[in-house]
């Protein structure tokens, strides 16, 4: 039994799949995984195969011209092309692609689940992307809702929408050139009618009714069981819990991130650990309060901080939830405010208002996260998160695996 896992996205929507791959081979499945060439060595850290896809997305994101709403078309219709050419490949073969990531690459792999008639189940690591009553979805660049609008349907009219202008033509260029029909709504055609959302529900949970069945599996995480560097756990040890800032794969543009992020902690009277992340972010002075960490397990370091400041992605979201440890999110872009917002509402940390901070407004977010009635909350939502969900996952997926392959397109 064969599993193609294709996501084309950043660290946060590429962990989740690191996940599934080992949890759908240990149960005896062989299993593949399409990415940005970003992540080889990651999946070569677990043993699975892998099949770049695509530019890099560190060197999109870090480009010193950034990308414009008007280019997206464009870029996406590369992305299409990109998918097609490789996952058509990788898939040959497998009996189940499971995709996720930006909407044009999933719509690409969708089709060729299509073209080669294997079973296709779309994942979200997050649930804005899935029409509901109950939330609003996200605006696309260029394309902002009505002015004052606030009817559920209505704007989820318009993502569809918005989704079918942007993308559509450059999926059904290549489309046709396989032999398969146009495609006149790309969002619905992607997510289906029974998407996967591979969130806890603790944290995010997923209100009825709606119109999708959707099955919420958990999050998909890995135990990570790596020791932490030891001038990291000298540093940890040589006084009081610092706090811990990174912004993952967020650019952060602007040269004084570091020097307002450090004076926020210091002003708490806290030792400061920062994060290189994307936007290779560096300590401003020798102190002896600040340390600089790369690569490194979250798990056991988020259990030793005082608090997390990060970007609101998913991952990292719940990787401090579980945790225990206090949260500062300051959301960037996409879903970030949506994660801001639910850690603010458990009263688990604060959501700082907007993408850029000073050190007075990040000082007065920290000043909630790191009150004892904070870390008390935290400690007691961390027991509410559920175990990896990686594991029902791949239970699922090979239980589908199982069953007849859907028809190819004549």
């Amino acid at each position: 039994m064969r599993v193609l896992l294709s996501g084309y996205d950043s660290r946060g929507g590429i962990e989740p799949l690191v996940a599934l791959a080992v949890r759908v081979r240990e149960l005896g499945a062989e299993v593949r995984v399409c990415a940005p060439p970003d992540f080889a060595e990651r999946f070569a850290a677990v043993g699975v195969s892998f099949v770049p896809v695509g530019q890099s997305l560190r060197a999109m994101v870090n480009a010193p011209t950034p990308p414009t709403a008007g280019g997206l078309p464009r870029r996406a219709a590369a992305v299409v092309a990109a998918q097609f050419d490789t996952v058509t490949e990788a898939a040959r073969g497998c009996d189940v692609l499971v995709a996720s990531g930006v909407m044009p690459a999933v719509a690409a792999a969708r089709s060729v689940a299509e073209l080669l008639g294997i079973h296709y189940v779309y994942a979200s690591f997050q649930q804005l992307t899935l029409p509901s009553p109950h939330h609003a979805p996200l605006a696309y660049p260029g394309y902002p809702f009505p002015e004052g609008e606030t009817d559920s349907q209505v704007l989820w009219d318009h993502d569809a929408w918005s989704i079918q202008a942007l993308f559509g033509a450059a999926l059904n260029t290549h489309r046709a050139a396989h032999g398969l029909s146009p495609v006149d709504n790309l969002r619905d055609y992607v997510i289906t009618d029974r998407p996967w959302l591979a969130t806890d529900p603790a944290l995010d949970p997923w209100l009825t009714p709606a119109d999708l069945e959707v099955v919420q599996t958990g999050a998909w995480t890995l135990p990570d069981v790596r020791p932490l560097p030891a001038d990291l756990e000298a540093f940890l040890n040589a006084g009081a819990s610092p706090v811990y800032v990174g912004f993952g794969s967020m650019p952060m543009r602007g040269s004084d991130i570091a020097l307002a992020a450090i004076a926020a902690v210091r002003a708490q009277g806290r030792r400061v650990l920062v994060s290189r992340g994307w936007a290779d972010l560096g300590l401003i002075d020798d102190q002896d309060d600040c340390f600089g960490v790369g690569e490194v397990n979250h798990q056991a370091l988020f259990r030793r901080v005082a608090a997390v400041v990060h970007h609101g992605g998913a991952g990292t979201t719940t990787t401090a939830t579980r945790a225990g440890a206090p949260q500062v999110v300051v959301p960037q872009m996409g879903d970030q405010p949506y994660w801001a917002s639910r850690v603010a509402d458990l009263g688990i940390g604060a959501a700082h208002d907007g993408p850029m901070f000073t050190t007075e407004s990040l000082s007065t977010a920290l000043r909630t996260a790191l009150t004892p009635e904070t870390r008390a909350q935290a400690t007691a939502v961390a027991g509410w998160i559920g175990s990896d969900g990686a594991i029902a996952a791949a239970a699922l997926l090979l239980d589908m695996a199982s069953r007849e392959r859907p028809p190819v397109p004549a």
